[in-house]
């Protein structure tokens, strides 16, 4: 994991990739529990069955789920010394280029793409930062998901 001393050592960074996290198993329990979350229960996630004679030969991750993995992904990458707040404030764009197989990995590379102040919060100098993730599935040649994540951090 790496450690940036401030939000403004963070800033020299901007346009550069600053992580890859850890594999993150994806596999039908993990599917399942996000089902029974979001009450999405397509066939071509939950049924087994169904899903072996379909398209992909076998249950998929909901893409939701992939894009929920994006905190743990940033979180797992890099910590920001003296940030005392860290919020998600949305997404600029998502895309899923390939489906994530059951029982596969996944990780995400993770590049600042912008870095922007914003106004104080409690006293706090906050910054909008904005990662593009690129999230990689092992034995999947193209990325199962590219998203631009807005946070903002408050140190």
């Amino acid at each position: 994991m790496r450690t940036f001393e401030s939000l403004q050592a963070m800033q020299q960074c901007v346009g550069q990739e600053i992580g890859v996290s850890d594999w993150v198993l994806v596999d039908q329990a993990r599917i399942d529990k996000f089902a029974e979350a979001t009450g999405d229960f397509n066939w071509a996630h939950v049924d087994r069955e169904r899903a072996a004679k379909g398209p992909f030969g076998g249950t998929i991750a909901h893409g939701f789920l992939t894009l929920s993995l994006l905190p743990m992904f940033t979180n797992g990458t890099f910590a920001i010394e003296g940030v005392k707040l860290g919020l998600n404030y949305g997404l600029n764009k998502v895309r899923f280029p390939a489906p994530v197989p059951v029982d596969r990995r996944v990780r995400g590379r993770v590049v600042l793409k912008e870095m922007e102040p914003v106004a104080p919060v409690g006293g706090n100098p906050g910054y909008q930062v904005i990662f593009e993730v690129t999230v990689e599935c092992e034995g999947v040649g193209k990325p199962v998901c590219i998203a631009e994540s807005v946070q903002r951090r408050y140190g």
